[in-house]
């Protein structure tokens, strides 16, 4: 587009709005539900339950080690239909953009945001576009709203998990988390930390083969670990005990969070799953699991117990034994 800057003319519906969708959405999105541009996507789905989620961005800054708004946007949505066991299929958008943002930030979120969705197999079939008065937004704010479909025999509900049952993660924990807050704080370390951003449909294909033996999966975003692993516990009415030294976190992530007193395990991430599995097969889906490069450290963590219900234990690096809290107050703001 000729014109640097987005401008509020972009958002009046007008000609400059078709513009915008056109040269920049539309050329960068197409696909044969998005094409006829009608007010609405007609979409073909499969036979199966359909699960339906929707997730707004607000992070700060735009871009960050690992990744974009755009990037994120996509990943926090799929990743959330993963959760669920769903294949994920469509997504829809909506952006709202502030008066002033660069139109060569605006270009390369909507190239990222459908390289990220080739990557996970999902395609942006509708969306809307508003452009507020500069001071209104902070650069751009997207939602995306994901639709998938339950293959039959899945079934991820917290209240199937069992006394007995495994937990693992699909790798190291805290890693978007610290890169956002060190990129926004312009702090630096002597081994880069980048955001962990990626789509887990590759974990659901894997996981799916094993039916029943996945009782439940998660993805620890806000809050982090161990925020999830209280939900869980509250959720299904059992208690988990997790090991903190089998918990896998990035040395760089430990060391960082050491120096500013912060807890890896309350760090947001947005590449990783929590997921609960029944003992038998354990061992045989980790290790289908590490042989994806996204889920190469994943690690049993720890273990469901019958008591106590609803709380959570972690043995300490000493060996004690303590509860491991929700988040309480905010970590890191605006951190997707």
């Amino acid at each position: 587009m000729k014109i640097d800057r987005v401008l509020l003319a972009h958002g009046s519906g007008g000609l400059m709005s078709q513009q915008l969708v056109e040269e920049i959405f539309k050329k960068e999105w197409n696909n044969s539900y998005l094409e006829p541009m009608l007010d609405g996507a007609l979409l073909d789905l499969p036979a199966g339950r359909v699960v339906m989620t929707t997730d707004s961005f607000v992070i700060t800054p735009l871009f960050f080690p690992g990744g974009d708004i755009g990037k994120l946007s996509i990943c926090g949505t799929v990743n959330d239909l993963v959760a669920c066991g769903a294949k994920p299929l469509f997504l829809s958008t909506a952006l709202i953009i502030e008066e002033g943002l660069p139109m060569s930030d605006l270009i390369q979120i909507a190239q990222s945001m459908a390289r990220t969705a080739r990557e996970a197999g999902v395609q942006l079939v509708t969306g809307d576009t508003k452009v507020v008065e500069k001071g209104s937004a902070d650069g751009i704010f997207i939602n995306t709203t994901g639709i998938g479909v339950i293959a039959e025999g899945i079934d991820y509900r917290p209240q199937r998990i069992q006394p007995g049952d495994l937990v693992v993660v699909s790798g190291t924990m805290g890693d978007h988390g610290l890169a956002i807050m060190a990129r926004r704080e312009g702090l630096s370390f002597s081994t880069p930390v980048n955001s962990d951003c990626a789509p887990l449909f590759r974990i659901g294909q894997v996981l799916e083969a094993f039916g029943g033996n996945v009782r439940c999966m998660r993805d620890p975003t806000r809050g982090g670990l161990a925020t999830v692993l209280n939900e869980l516990a509250r959720q299904s009415g059992r208690g988990i005990k997790v090991v903190e030294e089998d918990i896998p976190v990035n040395p760089a992530v430990a060391g960082a969070c050491d120096m500013l007193g912060m807890d890896p395990l309350y760090m947001a991430n947005e590449g990783k799953m929590v997921i609960v599995l029944a003992p038998e097969r354990a061992a045989e889906i980790l290790a289908e699991l590490q042989k994806i490069d996204i889920a190469a450290e994943a690690a049993i963590i720890g273990e469901v117990r019958a008591e106590p219900a609803g709380l959570v234990l972690i043995e300490t690096e000493l060996g004690a034994e303590r509860i491991l809290g929700i988040l309480e107050g905010e970590h890191v703001p605006r951190i997707c």
